[in-house]
Formats: structure tokens, sequence, C-alpha cells
């Protein structure tokens, strides 16, 4: 039976429904993905079977290819909150992990572009883990 997973930008204004499996989860380094989330990391989920459905919103969507790459992101044009795209002439589903509602019981396949990653990356782990702001 495949996986349905929901999901929403930040605003709420945007709400989507993926029906099918993920087959990929990256976390991915690279400059391109560092920029479009302003985060260490980006953390997709890719799918080639999967079927992206909106819920509500679809308008709001926008779509932003980096000229000369094949660096493309969706997003709400309200909040900028990342969106799922259809990617590789709408043969591969991208769904930004963090933009689910639902559990994700898949674990990352691999870290990708470790050689461009942040320079403070490294240093991450040793900060300390707090359940809200500090005091």
């Amino acid at each position: 039976m495949p996986q349905t997973h929901v999901g929403s930008c930040l605003c709420g204004a945007v709400r989507y429904e993926v029906i099918g499996d993920f087959e990929r989860f990256y976390l991915c380094h690279c400059q391109h993905c560092r920029k479009d989330t302003g985060s260490a990391h980006a953390a997709n989920l890719f799918s080639s079977q999967a079927t992206l459905k909106w819920r509500c919103g679809e308008e709001r969507v926008r779509f932003f290819n980096l000229p000369s790459t094949r660096h493309g992101r969706a997003f709400c044009s309200t909040c900028g909150s990342a969106l799922p795209s259809l990617q590789g002439d709408g043969t591969l589903l991208v769904v930004p992990a963090g933009s689910l509602d639902t559990a994700l019981p898949n674990t990352p396949d691999a870290h990708l572009f470790m050689a461009s990653r942040a320079d403070w990356e490294d240093r991450i782990d040793g900060a300390p883990r707090l359940d809200a702001y500090p005091a």
C-alpha cells in the first residue's frame, strides 16, 4: 500500500498531498541549497512514482529555476516556504521534508556535496540542544 503524506507552507495558505512512496531522501550541502534554505543543508525527498495533489492554494505556488543549473525550487508567494515541485521534465517529484505535516518514517540516504558544506557546519554538534529559546 503506498504511503500518503500531507504538507503545507508556514502560513497555511498552501496545502498538498503526496500519494506514493519516496525513493530517496538526501541532505544536500551544495552552495545552492544552502542559499536556498538559509541553513546548513536542504532536506529533500524524491519520487519518480508518487503523485502530487494540491489541496488548496496552488495559485500561490511560485517557481524559481537558477539559470544554467539544474537547481530549482517551488515556494509559497505569501510566506516563502519551500514546497514540492516536479523537476526533470515533470518526471521527478521533489518534496522538502520540512514541509510535511505527517510523520516521515524515512531515514536520510546520504549527505550530498559535503566538499562544499558551510565552513561552520563541523562545529554545530557541540552546540547546546534546547527545547525552546534560552532563558
